[in-house]
């Protein structure tokens, strides 16, 4: 008969060439550094190839371990959720859920719901990952994304948690010294500062109330890949520059920036909560989602779009 594949030495495998290290791998798996290295040799023996190039301060993945490491990796997933969809009746979802979120969006919105999230579900392990690059949740193995952006046709399942609106702003006082543009076409005779990572191109859509487009191309001196970077040059009139609506509010309701063209609104988007697929969602997942759901459906930072 032959012999059942080594599922321990390929999951350790894959954790080590996740990991890094031999050392942080059995952290992460909660074994010893020689159990983890026994299984590795192991499976090195039985698969009659290196797995991993060794020096005293490096380690790394042989061309051998490469044509091996996806599907190892996919492996060690796969084993990952069939464990969390047979915990689905216990009552607390656990294990690890790696999740990407918008750094600015993550920072004032996120985080703080943590202490929360966390004395709700005891036995969920939080890897958040903040950035505004757009990660592939698929090849980078994460299991869900909060995502803000009018998102385009995919493959990945998405449950929108609630609009969010995107202003253009200024200051008073650089209004005051430049005069407030009436129509789209005059922002080319001002100041622009842009966002980096917006969802679709560089491009400012504008449509009017009375249903009128109009596209511009901002120019500035300043384009940045965090919309929080923005606010300081704002607040000291250096331009006009389009900030979510996250953002934008405290300093619209306390007048330190004032709404540039009210009566035309730009792309709106949402918040979305991403997964890799619907059909096999475990159930650490779906609890995350039902949390972000519960706490950001109606969230604070939401104003009257109408201009008064």
């Amino acid at each position: 008969m032959a012999k059942l594949p080594d599922f321990e030495g390929l999951a350790m495998f894959a954790k080590v060439a996740e990991e890094g290290s031999y050392a942080a791998a059995a952290r992460a798996m909660g074994v010893s550094v020689p159990t983890v290295s026994r299984a590795v040799a192991r499976l090195e023996e039985r698969l009659g190839g290196r797995l991993f190039n060794r020096t005293s301060r490096q380690l790394s993945v042989t061309e051998f371990g490469l044509r091996l490491v996806e599907q190892a990796s996919a492996l060690y997933r796969e084993a990952e959720d069939m464990e969390s969809s047979a915990q689905e009746l216990s009552v607390q979802p656990r294990g690890l859920v790696r999740l990407a979120v918008p750094m600015s969006f993550g920072l004032r919105w996120v985080a703080p719901l943590l202490p929360e999230l966390l004395a709700r579900y005891p036995g969920l392990e939080v890897d958040l990952h903040l950035s505004d690059s757009t990660v592939d949740i698929v090849a980078e193995g994460f299991d869900a994304a909060l995502r803000i952006a009018a998102l385009p046709d995919s493959s990945l399942v998405a449950r929108r948690i609630c609009l969010v609106t995107q202003y253009l702003v200024a200051s008073p006082t650089y209004l005051a010294q430049h005069g407030c543009p009436d129509h789209p076409r005059e922002l080319s005779d001002h100041v622009c500062m842009s966002y980096a990572y917006r969802a679709r191109s560089q491009v400012w859509r504008f449509t009017h109330t009375d249903g009128t487009e109009q596209d511009v191309v901002p120019n500035g001196p300043l384009r940045v890949t965090n919309s929080d970077a923005l606010v300081a040059p704002l607040l000291a009139g250096l331009g006009i520059a389009e900030l979510p609506e996250f953002i934008a509010a405290e300093y619209l309701a306390d007048g330190r920036l004032e709404q540039v063209l009210p009566h035309w609104s730009m792309t709106q988007g949402g918040l979305h909560f991403v997964t890799p697929s619907a059909r096999t969602r475990p159930r650490k997942v779906q609890a995350l989602a039902e949390f972000f759901s519960e706490h950001l459906s109606n969230p604070g930072w939401q104003r009257p779009t109408d201009p008064s």
